[in-house]
């Protein structure tokens, strides 16, 4: 029997594992107990200092709602989403980047005639999206469903104000021709801070870090026998590119967005996407 010291508190902790434990739980709590303890060895940990990450964990917890996941919240701003996001998705080169999926994504958006306006609201500046869903080998997809969502040029997402924003704001869902083309008018998107009036905002202000995400459509690609795919597209040239607050921009999603004059939209921002079999 081995009793609990500092020099052997992993080997102690992982040997009371049961031998019925499922492998895999093993191997992610054997990695889990191993870095958390090397961790609190790396920085000296104090007392006082677990006492308040307990404490924050727990108003973490507390912060958490039907609406809202705080520890979503934190997974994001440490690049935590972002990693798992990475490792899951890792594809060949010339298919389109995944990345983070966001709290504001609602199932069954309205099905829109290609072409058609996903702004019910009237505010922002009206933009075209268009583009096409390719494969690997540059052929069309059809069938694509290209599911779409966006905040409104307040920076706020439909769900975050009920009664304020018509239901299916800056939403809709459009399948592809044969041609694999989509095309749909919203507005540009406009960056906006990530919820940080809970424990999560409080810790990017002690760490000297803001809140703001930088403006992106978000799409959600996915077709019979591909891979599915959800991605964002950014506005080139907006001041938190490099600054994400949740680390989401890849250089290949910045996407261009032209002015366009004495046309029915202010500016049109064509991107494509290539889906991997799966």
């Amino acid at each position: 029997m081995s009793y609990f010291t500092e020099a052997n508190s992993v080997d102690t902790v992982n040997a009371r594992m049961g031998e019925s434990t499922d492998p895999r739980l093993r191997e992610v709590m054997t990695g889990l107990v191993k870095h958390l303890h090397a961790f609190a060895v790396e920085v000296n940990l104090t007392q006082e200092e677990w006492e308040y990450g307990i404490g924050f964990l727990t108003r973490t917890g507390q912060m958490c709602s039907g609406e809202r996941q705080e520890f979503i919240l934190l997974s994001d701003v440490l690049g935590m989403s972002m990693l798992v996001d990475a490792i899951n998705n890792r594809r060949p080169e010339g298919a389109t980047e995944n990345t983070v999926f966001g709290p504001f994504h609602v199932a069954d958006a309205p099905i829109r005639q290609m072409g058609e306006t996903i702004s019910l609201d009237g505010k922002g500046e009206s933009c075209l999206f268009e583009g096409r869903v390719l494969d690997l080998d540059g052929a069309p997809i059809e069938g694509a469903c290209v599911d779409v969502w966006s905040d409104n040029a307040d920076g706020y997402y439909d769900v975050q104000q009920p009664g304020i924003q018509p239901k299916w704001n800056n939403r809709g869902r459009f399948f592809t021709g044969p041609d694999g083309r989509y095309a749909f008018r919203g507005i540009k998107p406009v960056s906006y801070p990530i919820p940080d009036d809970g424990p999560v905002g409080q810790m990017l202000g002690h760490l000297g870090r803001h809140p703001y995400r930088p403006a992106h459509m978000h799409y959600l690609v996915t077709a019979p026998g591909y891979q599915r795919l959800v991605t964002h597209t950014f506005v080139g040239g907006d001041d938190y590119l490099a600054s994400d607050a949740v680390f989401g921009v890849k250089q290949s999603l910045i996407a261009p967005y032209e002015r366009l004059d004495g046309a029915d939209t202010a500016w049109c921002s064509p991107f494509d996407f290539v889906l991997v079999r799966g």
